[in-house]
């Protein structure tokens, strides 16, 4: 389908691999996520058979990245943030969401662009496994916002009351995307 692009942005038809270090591999035996309270208190955990066993939703939608690429109609699975919470019996309020990765890399965001079905935990990629190169075997996904958001390797999600930089917006990125 053609349609325009963001300002700056040119279509990609293959996918960029881009990361702030080297690519984990972590075992799916050894997977797990978690949803932390500010305080880092452990508030639910998933191994990796738990989390696929909770409700799947697919998802077909534009992706852009802040080096300028644009990829259209991609397809993705996973759990989204709204089922996370559920199965967690978490009520979210407002704030912030502070998403913690293998690796050490993290990134900030506020609670209501995860919500409202617009962030899940993908694990799917066009029908396959999410290789490692593209975050696997799960990443952060939040396509409304520029791609640095939907961080890679993703292991669990800490609620915040405030705003805190995660990795790129402590070098001066913007705290948004």
């Amino acid at each position: 389908a053609s349609r325009p692009l963001p300002p700056g942005q040119y279509l990609e038809t293959g996918f960029p691999v881009l990361s702030a270090g080297p690519t984990p591999r972590t075992p799916l035996d050894k997977w797990t996520f978690t949803v932390e309270g500010g305080d880092g208190a452990k508030l639910a955990s998933w191994t990796w058979n738990e989390f696929m066993a909770l409700p799947q939703t697919e998802v077909k939608t534009d992706i852009h990245c802040v080096t300028k690429w644009s990829k259209l109609d991609t397809r993705w699975k996973g759990v989204t943030i709204d089922t996370l919470l559920k199965a967690a019996d978490i009520t979210p309020g407002d704030g912030y969401v502070m998403a913690f990765c293998d690796g050490g890399y993290t990134t900030n965001l506020p609670l209501e662009d995860l919500t409202g079905g617009k962030g899940m935990v993908a694990h799917e990629f066009e029908g396959e496994p999410l290789d490692p190169e593209h975050g696997g075997p799960a990443r952060l996904f939040v396509p409304h916002l520029y791609f640095w958001k939907s961080a890679k390797w993703v292991r669990g999600l800490r609620f915040m009351s405030g705003d805190a930089p995660g990795f790129w917006e402590a070098y001066g990125y913007h705290m948004y995307g």
